[in-house]
């Protein structure tokens, strides 16, 4: 069921998503050679829960963190670990979501860390314009969800690179994730359509060689199959009578 919400209820989310928009500069602020990804979750939780607000992925379906930290191969949900330590030429994804009187934000972002290749700068760089590309194609109404996904994998996929089936975006507001899905993928016209009211995660997950991933051991952690670089762009977008909101901007 889709939930529509109201302009103060989009009130309330842009707050929780202004935490996260946060949160993400502080993550990419401490981004160097040498960070622990247990200490920038810990920094993240710290920063969340002194917004009084509540961290969303923590024991989230028994998520052990408070955050998303996934290091090059990575695509989403990789696990923050005192063993696991960034290092010079890597790229990381943090995902972070916050809780705010009840109302869910939600984002992501994908930085260097140090010097990186032009190659996997290239792959962040066009990993966040898919995400604007999607956006600017969406006219309340109008759009469907197969015209959304299209706009965001033939862009990717211009560049030669994978666009990753297996995960979606997702709709947002009193639950992380609420209905509809949100695909990176698509045919055009096909899909219900995006309407005003309607508040939803954009999430391209893009990699540098083949789209299909493996879920690891730990039951969280997904990989791409060839082990090349992916790259996670994400917003909180609401969709209203005067255009599009990007909620965690």
């Amino acid at each position: 069921m889709i939930l529509i919400k109201s302009s103060s209820q989009i009130a309330e989310m842009r707050k929780a998503n202004q935490i996260v928009r946060d949160t993400l500069a502080l993550l990419i602020e401490h981004t160097k050679p040498g960070a622990s990804t247990y200490d920038l979750n810990r920094l993240a939780h710290d920063y969340i829960t002194s917004q009084n607000a509540i961290p969303s992925f923590l024991n989230y379906h028994g998520f052990p963190a408070s955050i998303c930290v996934s290091v090059d191969s990575e695509v989403v949900h990789g696990i923050p670990s005192k063993k696991k330590i960034l290092q010079e030429g890597q790229i990381v994804s943090y995902d972070v979501g916050a809780i705010l009187n009840g109302w869910h934000g939600d984002a992501a972002r994908t930085v260097g860390v140090g010097l990186i290749s032009a190659d996997c700068q290239k792959l962040i760089d066009v990993t966040e314009q898919s995400f604007f590309v999607g956006v600017n194609s969406i006219k309340s109404g109008v759009t469907r969800l197969g015209d959304l996904g299209y706009a965001i994998q033939s862009y990717a996929e211009s560049f030669g690179y994978g666009v990753v089936r297996e995960l979606v975006g997702h709709g947002i507001g009193r639950q992380m994730h609420e209905d509809p899905n949100v695909p990176n993928f698509g045919t055009p016209g096909r899909g219900m359509r995006l309407s005003s009211g309607m508040t939803i995660a954009i999430e391209p997950m893009i990699t540098m060689g083949t789209e299909q991933v493996d879920w690891l051991n730990d039951g969280w952690t997904v990989k791409t199959r060839d082990r090349k670089p992916a790259a996670h762009y994400e917003n909180t977008i609401a969709i209203t009578d005067n255009g599009i909101e990007i909620l965690s901007l």
